[in-house]
């Protein structure tokens, strides 16, 4: 095809960057995976007969299909070249298709159990599995809409005809959906176009005749691209034309239709009678029509508001306020304990009210539904208003119903005088009423105590159900059947239990009841003197609400803490049986490596599938057995890998793999590979060869033994010495090598040779003896072993010295011969047994002289041998610290963790699911450029230095590599070894590299577990000794006196170990199983422009076989129009450049919604296989990992509840936590949440959704029902959550999986921290209003709604509620100081025991520890208490607290801000490396409003509290009850500049002043940008205001006038005031505002005017000013009660109301803008601004004036290795400087 339709445009065709090479023929086609067109291609993959079987059943029975019309086959077409030409789908769509259809087909009939009897045909039931799967949802679709399915079948098995149209039904969906591009985000739609093009294939191909023409029936569209231009385009240009209109998503949601819409229009039968078929383009559904004739919202619509978190959680909140409303009842009645007011009768009957108020609350819930939803209401839909109507009215009878009998209860007490007869009949009717208002709450319960009743009704398609469901909610697609089984269903209904009744009792003892009495007492306060002038009497009514307020908000959201606290410790109880943390480090994988060995082999070894399928449970039982005993070392499961040296080999190779892995990535060096590694068995040595790190001190330890056992039988000295498996194997070793050393050295032939062999065998027969203690002097072995350890040590020096080796064997022939025997031997009989030489002329000095043989210097696996050996007779520590890398050590003790956890066995390679890897990439970093790592900031340092000193162990490994690999000279690292420094610094950062590397480790895991399950013993034996030969790479640089062997061998990555011995076939399979597509949106563009991303994506490509790039080409076609072009290109290792495998035209451009699901989308037709796992940019992954992986797929066959599961989550583990403190709190923080969260999450409360991304997706699932992201603009911004509410909605079932990990990158610096906490903040704003959280608030049942909302929204709303505490506690407190009923209640001592109460609302915020808790808790798990403990300090000395306050304070902020007024976008956080010092005046832009003025405002109501409320004059009171409210106001302004580089640095500090008055006075120009000037700021600050709606507005008013309360507060306590509470006195107060705004005025203007140029008036204005305000001020001071000190004071009243008018005109700037007033507006608030700049830098200048800060901030910021660095670095800046 490339051939054929090869068109010149600008951004194809430049592959490799270099000049154009000749492009394949047509006949030699490009192919992806496999060549399908061309069957006799020399390629691994078509060795296996399913492919060619697949490919033939496509190609067979077109001859027996109606000829297309117009257009003739070619020759060799088939079923997929039929349909493309009959219905006119694009050549690269049918031959993407043709792959994917056969790969898969191929993959699925390999898989079968037991195989199919001819494997060179297409299986039936493969075939028909497949079909029902992939059109599960059009069928599902079909039967809700009643309409009848197009898939025709007959119901006879065995058909041919039947095995053609199946395949043709699947291939027709499979071509809709690869050429449907945005449309797939609409399932339903493509449903409706697949049922139609169905019917249509049917007529076909059943050749009926065409009803309205006469003649045969062909397809409405064909022809070239007319599926793309007369079916996707339409809709495509509908959805684009409700996008433009949503002006970039900053129109209401309620004004433009999304995604969700247009597929939703699909839902009802109206679709069919509008759109018809052929499509009618002028139906109101397409954009032809003007928009107000046009198809409005369909399904819900999105609002902004806070009610949508009680509109979508209804059921939650009624629960909460129905208990409130209860709880306080009873503790009004002021018994001890509650069930003792539940005695009393009148209490019984005051409960009765919550009844009212449920239906106040239905009243509520049903006038939001028609305040939100009316727009839904159309011709079509007139039932919905009817409804919403109705419900209003039945809700508001009820209200009126128990109101009525209720006042009757009491007036029949009251008349009666006690409880009658009459008056308790009163109450059961009341109750009857009750009963019936409850029937469909009773009913519900019911349904919930059987779920699966529930989920056939749901699942029923009949009218009836949905006449009777109509009440409850309109019936939809999706959303139904959603409850699980009866065990899942008792373990969170239990948890939950649980949880609540703890709330419950908390609550009522610690917050309402200690309230009462208070309450009680301030409202029965006779006389209270207010300050000011009260309007509503003096009731005290106010001061009891504002009592109240901080303790009910704390009711509704301390839940979420119960929620945390609990959740802790069921994830810990799980983690435990789930055997996480067993091995914590690597002393534990040492006690257990034998087994560790067995489990490999028992977990990762595919095990036989032979069993019949009736065997199965016998197998899982006999599994159940194995693994407990190796996970407890039953019966010494290493005895069995000894014995087999077959499974001894295969556990070498994996293991030793693992290691080379490591080495390849520095993580350990040359010396600790040996230390590590298993080496394959030689020197005939008769045990397992164990790492040298296990067998380290052994062999001393049993000299000792044998020391003390001297005189023992053998017996005794042999159990004590095989007590220990590792010393057992290293008496052995050691013995046998020094046996085959020996031999080796003595020249064989020689008298020499002959007694070495005599002595071994005299031992030897000794030995079976068990004469060995009673024939040799044990105390002798010491001496012997001291020489062996000097001979050995003499041969690894290579020295030659032939000498010193006559004399050391000398030597040892004399201990043997003369001391070690018990029994002194003469002469005769030394010589008879052949100990001594034969002739007696021989002298003994001068035996060994001339027998000796060194080995060859070249001879590099001999030194290896011979240096193991060495290890063995001489370690003396135990080598705890191998490896010394601690990531080395955390991924081997997890791995080796992992293999004594759960998990499925492991099929055949050839027998597992195929998956796919899919990440999109946008720009970002794909390799660090040179200047990028030699580039200093302003410290002088580099990027380069940064990483050295942090991975300062790797950076020596790295080096050390590089010199085995040729570098002669350190420098030569920025020339010749350029490519390998970048790609070690990009490895160590958060680049595409790094994620290319690590994904394709699943591609070389595959490879070599494909070669472990076909090879023979053969091979696996003589492979071993072939990559021992080859890796013996004389590693000499670790030795002290090494000298490097003229030939080391290189260990490059390029020829790992296991690849050596590779046959070929298991290139075909890996790639058969295994696909991975980077989707690089812009590629093209950067191809066009030579950048050098381009170029490291094609290096990339080059160096991974696998790996598949999709990007967009923009074709420019002149006249300006463009097209638009998914592209797929690989590199083609036997043309040497880039070829592109297929192209598919886009309707248009790619990005009408958010920019990341898009690019996924376009890429999703690319990959291949049954799994597809979703993996971001900023992740890695581990060979050791990737082992794995046909484990975890296998899970897709379990159940998990009542479903099978459809998308897997697994661990992550975030690898950024080593950069800084903060990257380690941010570590720590989502650490917990992806292992503990998450656990909890789907088990036992099965809510878990999808989070973040190296979850795994069931592809064919998800594809046919919208993909695995949803993408419509703004509502969607947190795309990947979405695919997680689809799931659950549609029925799906989501698990997680801790036996393998994924690695993930964290934003490192507080100011990419904030903007990622922002963007989900603002991504969980959005969910509030989305249809998929209200319809899960609503489908899910009640106690799964619970765990759904307090893990996702409800964590945002209740952080957000947690600020508005502290908000009205300070508040409250502030209106009970300055209207004096404070002091009154103190003078009345109501406010002693009030105080207690008043100090539990405090309680609030050291709860927030709690949230600390799941933390604690998993890192106790996995690494014990002690150490959690220990690390939790350490955060703690760190400040962490500091961040997370902050950071809560950023998720209030943008959360709010969202649901109020909108203006979430997708911020770019970078994801670099943080040692800039970030400007002053970069940071107040960042936190200027969501963090600075908070807590400036926070500040100034403490400090006006304490300087006017009684309370505070008792400073222990006082502290008590502020300091958590100090610390989050220090929190608040300090944090940015504690976690900012040299934030303390005070020259720093002056240059940051500096720069922030320039941007506080610099004008904004036409092209300023907001970092240069304030205004530019000032007004993008405002954005959300111009955008938010009418409710949105108001509400900010409202907020804003709290500013005006100090001033009102204040002024009354002024001395000018005369202790007036007259309203006159607030009034006159106003013209202190209206002068100070006067005398600004008058000074700008003569500014203005004069400055310039006449600058005398200028300063005459001034002194005119000046002198008036100094008169008037002195006259006051005169002739009032003013006094110096109101002067101060009132600045504290009539600044907030400045900032609340300034805050009041920013809403109101579309009326004040062309006024004269908006000028005076923007220059007060550049001073306020100024003003808070001033108030934050004053502390920061203070700790940067005195010393000492700057080096502390530094160790608490970063870690210390690269905190001596930094200093050593400023040295020598300083040495350049003063040069």
């Amino acid at each position: 095809m490339s051939g054929l339709r090869q068109r010149p445009g600008p951004t194809r065709g430049r592959g490799d960057l270099r000049p154009q090479q000749r492009l394949p023929s047509p006949i030699q086609e490009v192919y992806n995976i496999i060549p399908v067109q061309d069957l006799l291609a020399d390629h691994p993959s078509l060795r296996y007969p399913e492919v060619r079987a697949i490919a033939a059943a496509l190609l067979r029975p077109v001859l027996n299909l109606p000829a297309p019309t117009f257009i003739t086959l070619a020759p060799h077409a088939d079923l997929m070249d039929w349909l493309g030409v009959s219905f006119g789908f694009q050549r690269g769509n049918v031959r993407n298709q043709r792959e994917h259809l056969v790969l898969h087909l191929a993959n699925s009939q390999m898989r079968l159990q037991p195989p199919p009897t001819n494997a060179d045909e297409l299986d039936p039931g493969v075939l028909r599995r497949f079909r029902r799967k992939l059109l599960q949802n059009y069928t599902s679709w079909c039967s809700f809409l009643g309409v009848k399915s197009h898939v025709h079948l007959s119901t006879r098995r065995g058909n041919s005809n039947d095995l053609t149209r199946e395949l043709l039904y699947v291939s027709l969906y499979l071509l809709i959906w690869g050429e449907a591009a945005n449309l797939r985000f609409a399932p339903e739609l493509l449903s409706y176009i697949y049922h139609h093009m169905a019917m249509e294939l049917t007529k076909f191909i059943d050749q009926h005749i065409d009803e309205f023409t006469g003649r045969a029936f062909v397809p409405s569209i064909s022809g070239e691209c007319a599926f793309l231009k007369c079916i996707v385009m339409p809709f495509y240009r509908t959805i684009k034309t409700e996008v433009d209109s949503s002006r970039n998503g900053t129109a209401p949601h309620s004004a433009w239709r999304n995604y969700d819409d247009i597929n939703e229009y699909f839902w009802s039968q109206r679709c069919f009678e509008s759109l018809k078929w052929p499509i009618d383009y002028g139906s109101n559904f397409f954009d032809t029509v003007d928009k107000n004739k046009r198809v409005g919202k369909t399904g819900f619509v999105e609002q902004r508001s806070f009610w949508n978190v009680f509109r979508s959680f209804d059921r939650l909140w009624v629960l909460l306020i129905l208990f409130l409303q209860a709880l306080i009842i009873v503790a009004w009645a002021g018994t001890k304990y509650p069930w003792k007011a539940l005695e009393e009768r009148d209490v019984e009957v005051e409960l009765l009210t919550v009844f009212i108020t449920w239906a106040g609350l239905r009243f509520l819930q049903s006038v939001l539904d028609a305040g939100t939803q009316y727009s839904l209401v159309s011709k079509e839909t007139p039932w919905l208003g009817i409804r919403m109507v109705l419900k209003s009215v039945v809700a508001l009878t009820w209200i009126v119903v128990f109101s009525v009998f209720y006042e009757r209860i009491w007036s029949q007490k009251n008349a009666d005088g006690r409880w009658s007869f009459e008056a308790n009949q009163r109450i059961i009717t009341f109750l009857y009423a009750v009963f019936v208002y409850v029937i469909p709450e009773l009913l519900s319960l019911a349904l919930f105590l059987i779920p699966w009743v529930r989920n056939w009704i749901e699942g029923l398609d009949w009218v009836v159900v949905s006449w009777l469901t109509w009440w409850f909610h309109t019936r939809i697609f999706v959303g139904r059947g959603l409850r699980e089984g009866l065990v899942d269903n008792f373990k969170y209904t239990l948890f939950w239990f649980v949880v609540l009744v703890w709330k419950l009792a908390f609550s009522y003892f610690l917050q309402i009841k200690p309230l009462v009495a208070p309450t009680k007492a301030l409202l029965s306060l006779s006389v209270v003197r207010y300050n000011w002038h009260e309007f509503f009497g003096s009731s005290n009514r106010i001061a009891v609400v504002l009592l109240w307020i901080p303790v009910v908000l704390i009711y509704f959201i301390d839940l979420q803490i119960w929620y945390s606290v609990f959740s802790s410790f069921v994830g810990a109880t799980i983690g435990l049986f789930s055997h996480l943390g067993e091995i914590r480090n690597m002393e534990q994988l040492r006690l257990r490596f034998q087994f560790f060995a067995s489990a490999m082999q028992f977990n990762l070894m595919a095990e036989d599938q032979s069993l019949s399928p009736k065997a199965t449970l016998v197998r899982k039982f006999r599994d159940a057995i194995h693994r407990l005993k190796l996970r407890y070392g039953l019966g010494q499961p290493y005895k069995k890998i000894e014995s087999s040296q077959v499974d001894a080999t295969r556990f070498a190779l994996i293991w030793n793999e693992i290691v080379f892995s490591l080495r390849e990535e520095d993580l350990i060096s040359d010396r600790e590979v040996e230390l590590m590694e298993l080496p394959p068995n030689c020197w005939n040595i008769r045990v397992i060869r164990w790492p040298c790190f296990l067998l380290c001190n052994e062999l001393l330890l049993a000299l000792t033994q044998a020391k003390e056992l001297a005189d023992a039988p053998d017996m005794w000295l042999w159990v004590k010495i095989c007590k220990n498996e590792y010393g057992r194997c290293a008496v052995i070793e050691a013995y046998d090598s020094i046996r085959h050393l020996l031999l080796t050295l003595v020249k064989y032939g020689t008298e020499e040779y002959s007694i070495v062999s005599k002595l071994f065998e005299e031992i030897d027969f000794n030995v079976q003896n068990g004469q060995l203690t009673a024939a040799y002097k044990m105390d002798v072995l010491q001496k012997i072993h001291g020489k062996l350890a000097s001979l050995v040590e003499l041969l690894v020096k290579q020295k030659n010295d032939l000498s010193q080796a006559v004399n050391l064997l000398q030597a040892l022939y004399e201990l043997c011969i003369r001391e070690f025997p018990k029994i002194k031997k003469s002469i005769a009989q030394l010589r008879e047994e052949g100990l001594i030489p034969k002739n007696p002329a021989t002298d003994e000095e001068l035996l060994f002289e001339n027998a000796i043989k060194l080995p060859d210097a070249e001879d590099a696996d001999f030194y290896k041998q011979l240096r193991r050996l060495l290890t063995i007779l001489t370690s003396k520590d135990s080598m705890h610290n191998v490896p010394l890398n601690l990531e080395a050590r955390r991924r081997i003790a997890f791995f080796s963790n992992s293999l004594f956890m759960n998990m499925p066995r492991a099929p055949d390679v050839e027998k597992m699911m195929a998956f796919s890897v899919l990440t999109p990439y946008y720009d970002e970093e794909v390799i660090y450029k040179k200047g990028m790592l030699q580039d200093e900031n302003e410290d002088g340092i580099s990027t380069l230095f940064y990483l050295q000193k942090i991975y300062e162990d790797e950076w020596n490994n790295f080096m050390e590599r590089m010199r085995r690999e040729g570098m002669d000279e350190d420098d030569d690292i920025w020339t010749t070894k350029l490519r390998d420094l970048r790609l070690w610094a990009s490895y160590r950062g958060q680049t595409l590299s790094r994620t290319v590397r690590g994904m394709m480790y699943y591609y070389r895991a595959l490879k070599m577990l494909s070669f472990l399950d076909s090879a023979s013993e053969m091979d696996i034996r003589t492979g071993t000794q072939e990559i021992a030969s080859h890796h013996s790479l004389s590693q000499n640089h670790g030795f002290v006196d090494a000298i490097k062997p003229p030939t080391a061998k290189k260990f490059s990555r390029a020829v790992s170990g296991v690849s050596l011995l590779f046959k070929g076939h298991e290139y075909g399979c890996a790639l058969m199983k295994f696909t991975y597509v980077v989707t690089c949106q812009v590629y093209g563009r950067q191809k066009a422009r030579g950048e050098s991303h381009a170029e490291d994506i094609l290096y990339l490509m080059k160096n991974n076989e696998a790996l598949r790039v999709a990007y967009v080409d923009e074709v420019q076609l002149g006249r300006g129009e463009v097209e638009y072009y998914s592209v797929l290109v690989k590199y083609d290792q036997q043309l040497q450049r880039e070829v592109e495998i297929y192209r598919i035209r886009l309707p248009g451009p790619l990005k009408l919604g958010e920019g990341k699901p898009e690019n996924q989308n376009h890429a999703i037709i690319f990959t291949r296989g049954d799994a597809i796992q979703t993996i971001d940019m900023n992740q890695d992954n581990y060979f050791e990992e990737a082992l794995k992986i046909r484990n975890l797929l296998e899970e897709f066959k379990m159940n998990y509840g009542i479903r099978k599961p459809t998308i897997l989550g697994v661990r992550e583990n975030v690898f950024t936590g080593s950069v800084s403190s903060l990257a380690r709190f941010m570590s720590a923080q989502e650490t917990s949440f992806v292992t503990l969260g998450q656990r909890v999450l789907a088990n036992p409360l099965k809510v878990r959704m999808h989070y973040g991304h190296p979850d795994v997706f069931d592809r064919f699932w998800f594809l046919t029902r919208g993909g695995i992201s949803k993408a419509s603009r703004v509502i969607n911004i947190s795309e990947d959550i979405f695919a997680g509410f689809n799931c659950t909605l549609r029925g799906g079932n989501v698990t997680h999986h801790e036996y393998m990990q994924v690695g993930k990158g964290r934003d490192v610096g507080l100011n990419q921290i904030s903007m990622f906490e922002a963007k989900v903040a603002s991504g969980n704003g959005e969910q509030v209003l989305s249809r998929d959280v209200y319809r899960l608030g609503h489908r899910l049942d009640f106690f799964r709604m619970f765990s759904f909302f307090y893990t996702t929204v409800g964590h945002y709303f209740n952080t957000m509620m947690v600020v508005l505490t502290v908000y009205t506690f300070l508040w409250g407190r502030l209106y009970l100081a300055l209207s004096g009923v404070e002091r009154e209640a103190k003078n009345q001592s109501v406010s002693n025991e009030a105080l207690g109460t008043i100090l539990n609302q405090q309680f609030i915020i050291q709860l927030g520890l709690f949230t600390a808790l799941p933390m604690i808790v998993e890192n106790s798990l996995e690494h014990g208490f002690l150490p959690a403990v220990w690390d939790f300090l350490k955060m703690q000395f760190q400040l962490a607290s500091f961040f997370y306050t902050f950071s809560m304070g950023t998720r209030t902020h943008y959360f709010g801000r969202t649901i109020l007024h909108g203006g979430a976008k997708y911020r770019a956080t970078g994801r670099g490396f943080v040692v800039v010092h970030k400007r002053f005046a970069e940071n107040y832009r960042l936190y200027a409003r969501s963090h600075f003025v908070k807590a400036i405002e926070l500040g100034v109501i403490l400090a006006v509290y304490a300087s006017h409320s009684p309370l505070a004059k008792d400073s222990f009171v006082y502290i008590a009850m502020t300091i958590s409210s100090w610390f989050l106001v220090v929190s608040w302004i300090m944090s940015p500049f504690v976690f900012n580089p040299s934030g303390f640095d005070w020259l720093k500090t002056v240059y940051d002043f500096d720069d922030f008055m320039n941007w506080i006075w610099c004008k904004g120009g036409v092209f300023a940008e907001a970092d240069k000037s304030w205004e530019i700021w000032w007004y993008e600050e405002q954005d959300h205001l111009r955008t938010t709606g009418l409710w949105g507005k108001l509400l900010e008013i409202i907020l804003d006038l709290r500013f005006f309360f100090f001033q009102y507060g204040i002024v009354y306590q002024l001395g000018i005031a005369g202790q007036s509470t007259s309203i006159v006195v607030y009034l006159l107060s106003w013209i202190y505002m209206i002068a100070a705004v006067g005398i600004y005025v008058v000074i700008a203007y003569a500014q203005d005017k004069y400055a310039a140029k006449k600058h005398i008036y200028y300063r005459a204005v001034q002194l005119v000013v000046t002198t008036l305000t100094v008169l008037v001020i002195v006259l006051l001071l005169e002739f009032t009660n003013l006094k110096f000190i109101d002067l101060v004071t009132s600045l504290m009243a009539f600044i907030p109301t400045g900032w609340g008018l300034i805050s009041i005109a920013q809403v109101l700037r579309p009326f004040l803008q062309s006024s004269v007033v908006w000028e005076t507006v923007v220059s007060l608030a550049r001073l306020y601004d100024m003003l808070f700049g001033v108030i934050v830098i004053a502390p920061v200048a203070l700790l940067s004036w005195l010393p000492g800060f700057q080096a502390m901030q530094t160790r608490i910021l970063f870690n210390e290795a690269f905190s001596r660095g930094l200093q050593i670095s400023l040295i020598i800046s300083g040495k350049k400087s003063t040069k």
